[in-house]
């Protein structure tokens, strides 16, 4: 038995390895498809966490960053990428096991994968002997130079694309000082995210899961609209800083909000019996039109006050 055992284990941690290796390969490789790719890259070390522990389990992306450092020829923008979503997706996997409330568990992931990488940051930062706001300046004037080469390749027209390089600078200037929003934004979406994916796999193969009941019917805390309220005040303040601090404070709630709407539209398509197809096309359809991703931002702002899914009446699992 134990025998069998450890082959299956050495199963599981190689299934583990290629399959982060081929989603991380596909974010590298293949841009567009790449970029939505990316949010899956914490989900197999999740998941092998839950299911061999923590001593069996890190070997799944320790492995997979070895190989991955390897082919890149070492240290690399993306590895460091690669490293942080392995890192979400371990202690999303840490804190699952620690049956906490659903709002520690994101809130302590997020909290683990930014401290990392700002020490990571800072530990590069001095070694190499280049400030932190010229590091991060020169890696968004190289990913927009990216774009432009990426525009050009999808035959957007000359007369876009001079217009777009001329606005490079203003871009950039923007881009850097809104990057701290951007960040923890997209770390709390990736971890939300993988949340939800995680609950629905480790349920079906019967491996333990916190019961945080009904994700739909989550709600943002009430005082957070006051934070909301302030950040918007600061930026009508005098002063570039303290309307940078607002924009960023703003980016950040917004995206907490942008979640409590998707949890709305998820509790009528459950109320409505959408069928799983027509439900995967309107997420899709969400998640590429900036217009609707503006509407759902607002739908989890008024929810606040309009109450769209009732829940003082409904009967909460």
């Amino acid at each position: 038995m134990p025998q069998t055992e450890n082959r299956g284990v050495a199963k599981d941690i190689a299934t583990g390895i290629v399959v982060t290796i081929l989603i991380f390969a596909v974010t590298s490789y293949l841009p567009i498809i790449g970029f939505f790719c990316a949010l899956f890259i914490p989900l197999p070390t999740l998941f092998y966490r839950s299911k061999l522990g923590r001593n069996r389990g890190i070997i799944v992306p320790a492995a997979a960053l070895f190989v991955m450092t390897a082919v890149l020829g070492g240290l690399a923008v993306d590895i460091v990428f690669f490293l942080e979503l392995l890192l979400l997706g371990f202690a999303l996997g840490e804190f699952l096991a620690m049956d906490l409330s659903v709002e520690k568990t994101v809130a302590y992931t997020c909290s683990a994968v930014l401290l990392s990488g700002l020490l990571g940051l800072v530990f590069y930062s001095n070694v190499s002997g280049t400030g932190i706001f010229d590091l991060v300046s020169a890696y968004i004037a190289e990913n927009l130079e990216l774009t432009m080469v990426l525009y050009e390749s999808m035959g957007v027209s000359e007369e876009n694309l001079v217009r777009l390089s001329n606005s490079l600078e203003q871009i950039q200037y923007v881009l850097v000082r809104i990057a701290p929003a951007l960040v923890i934004g997209s770390t709390l979406f990736i971890t939300w995210i993988n949340l939800l994916l995680a609950r629905v796999v480790l349920r079906q193969r019967g491996i333990f899961s916190p019961d945080f009941g009904a994700l739909n019917h989550w709600k943002a805390p009430d005082p957070l609209i006051w934070v909301l309220i302030g950040c918007g005040a600061m930026l009508m303040m005098p002063g570039n800083s303290l309307k940078m601090l607002g924009l960023n404070g703003l980016l950040i709630l917004l995206t907490v909000y942008f979640l409590q709407g998707i949890a709305v539209v998820s509790y009528y398509f459950e109320k409505k019996r959408f069928p799983r197809a027509l439900r995967l096309f309107l997420y899709s359809l969400i998640a590429l039109q900036q217009i609707l991703l503006l509407i759902i931002i607002g739908l989890g702002l008024f929810d606040m006050w309009l109450n769209f899914r009732k829940l003082n009446s409904d009967k909460i699992p």
